[in-house]
């Protein structure tokens, strides 16, 4: 895919305000770690190669590993993520793929298990990968 336009260049306020959400979700008690597998899992859903090479990287650097990134996706199928990882995963996926609705008992769970302020931090995370993945997606951004 080549690159199309440079939305910040042509449009510098939304670059503003979306520099802005990302401060936000940056600022919130949302771990590092809970933030790049939100990232993570997120952008491969939606195919973003550019947010899933800067995010990945990112994880390692903040001591995530290997293995994990690189069974992310099945992390059903692995021991490798924890009960409050595993929540955040499935209301990443359910957020992401909003067509086919937030089911009750995921967000039930995830508000039982990491309490209804750090699930709605989570949220607020969720949709501003997404945002970040349909700039990146429409507008052709390369990973370096």
């Amino acid at each position: 895919m080549d690159k199309r336009m440079n939305l910040f260049a042509v449009v510098p306020d939304g670059y503003k305000m979306m520099l802005e959400f990302e401060k936000y979700v940056t600022g919130t008690s949302v771990t590092k770690t809970h933030k790049e597998l939100i990232k993570i899992r997120a952008s491969q859903i939606n195919g973003c190669a550019f947010c899933l090479d800067m995010h990945t990287k990112d994880a390692r650097k903040n001591g995530e590993t290997e293995q994990r990134i690189y069974t992310l996706s099945a992390w059903r199928d692995t021991s490798f993520f924890t009960e409050e990882e595993q929540v955040i995963l499935a209301l990443t996926e359910e957020v992401t793929q909003i067509s086919n609705h937030v089911s009750d008992s995921t967000y039930n769970r995830a508000v039982a298990v990491l309490g209804e302020k750090y699930v709605a931090k989570v949220i607020v995370a969720i949709l501003a990968i997404n945002s970040w993945n349909r700039i990146a997606i429409t507008t052709g951004m390369q990973p370096a």
